[in-house]
């Protein structure tokens, strides 16, 4: 049987990394005004913030577990499962502990400040950061939740993965790839993300903390093991490119009606019912929609590379560890200044967009030990970076 080879790299997969994590600015710095709770607040919530948030909320995090699934399958192409073990290690669980133990820390300062619950400094803070754990006490991983989960999903995976790695599960994947061609089969894998949400999600909604939210971890698992499978044949992205504008179309209609129920004050009540259990069935079925139309899309016009995107892929793990923090320091004094909220939020944005590249680029990107700490690799000769981008496998 003929394998189909895959490339070493996928560029506009590459390209919806760099998007999903540069979302992520506007997403936290929207937290601060939205209506839900967040580390630091404004005074004023707004509306416009919040459904802009409602709307990244449906699709942004299971499009990041995606990507990572894909990035696990060729972190695998070269690798047996114990390298693979060690790879996600240092990349995933090291930064995860420096993190918690570094970079978490000046966030829950903010917000005992603003909320009251600390006068003086951070150097007196600190010895506290580690007394009890959050939201009682102040140690936590906060936006770091990520990397926990995604390490954790990497292990359980493992052996999966290992099997659709293999000669024997290719006609498996042969037979569903000429299904999914089909018009419309695409989005029989929502089956299982429906079912999740009806069932789960009323009763485990969180927080991200590995007790409480069965739901949001059944969910992202399975979009992470879908991540993985779509590299499995090179057909499975042609087919999502083709059907892109039905999983749009479906998409904005999923949007539009769950809109006009909140308008109309006809939200269903929480719990388990039928009219709730039917929305929440829906809410999976339009994630898999916009995941799958923003990956043909994807597909569609970004399959390419430039010097932006080498230096932004390399960028994107150390970007997503510190961008929540540098928008809560700048954030905790931006919002006691009487001006407009819509300046409070784009100058927030501007901000810690510029700072968190600039603490990228003066410090992680240029001393080893912040790259081994960051979850990077070891830095190569310049003249050979363009060759390692190509020839190296991403995660």
């Amino acid at each position: 049987m003929e394998t189909e080879i895959q490339p070493t790299r996928v560029y506009y997969i590459d390209w919806l990394r760099v998007f999903a994590v540069l979302l992520l600015v506007p997403f936290h710095t929207a937290m601060i005004f939205v209506h839900w709770d967040f580390h630091i607040k404004n005074d004023i919530p707004s509306d416009v913030l919040t459904d802009f948030n409602a709307f990244l909320g449906m699709w942004h995090m299971p499009l990041l577990f995606f990507l990572s699934g894909v990035g696990s399958w060729f972190a695998l192409r070269f690798r047996s499962g114990g390298q693979y073990v060690r790879e996600r290690f240092l990349r995933l669980f090291v930064p995860l502990i420096f993190g918690i133990a570094v970079i978490i820390p000046p966030q829950v300062y903010c917000e005992r400040l603003q909320q009251h619950q600390f006068k003086g400094s951070y150097l007196r803070f600190y010895p506290q950061a580690f007394n009890g754990v959050y939201p009682e006490g102040n140690l936590s991983w906060h936006h770091l939740w990520f990397l926990a989960y995604l390490f954790v999903f990497s292990l359980l995976a493992l052996p999966l993965f290992l099997h659709f790695r293999s000669d024997q599960a290719q006609s498996t994947t042969e037979r569903i790839a000429t299904l999914f061609k089909r018009r419309g089969m695409l989005l029989l894998p929502a089956l299982p993300l429906m079912l999740i949400e009806a069932t789960l999600i009323v009763k485990w909604s969180g927080p991200q903390n590995f007790v409480t939210d069965w739901a949001n971890f059944c969910f992202s698992i399975t979009v992470f093991v879908f991540g993985f499978l779509l590299c499995a044949q090179a057909s499975f992205s042609q087919a999502i490119a083709q059907q892109r504008r039905l999983c749009l179309l479906l998409g904005v209609g999923c949007v539009i009606f769950f809109k006009l129920l909140s308008v109309t004050g006809r939200d269903p009540v929480w719990g388990y019912n039928p009219a709730c259990m039917a929305f929440l069935a829906l809410r999976g079925f339009n994630t898999w929609c916009w995941v799958l139309a923003i990956l043909g899309y994807g597909k569609t016009y970004l399959d390419f590379s430039n010097r932006f995107l080498r230096y932004a892929t390399e960028a994107v793990l150390p970007f997503y560890i510190l961008h929540q923090t540098v928008i809560v320091l700048i954030g905790f004094y931006v919002v006691q200044w009487k001006i407009p909220l819509a300046a409070k939020f784009l100058f927030i944005n501007v901000t810690a967009t510029a700072g968190t590249l600039f603490l990228y680029e003066l410090a992680v990107r240029r001393l080893p030990p912040l790259r081994f700490l960051f979850g990077m690799k070891r830095a190569r000769m310049r003249k050979h970076t363009l060759a390692e981008t190509h020839r190296k496998p991403g995660s």
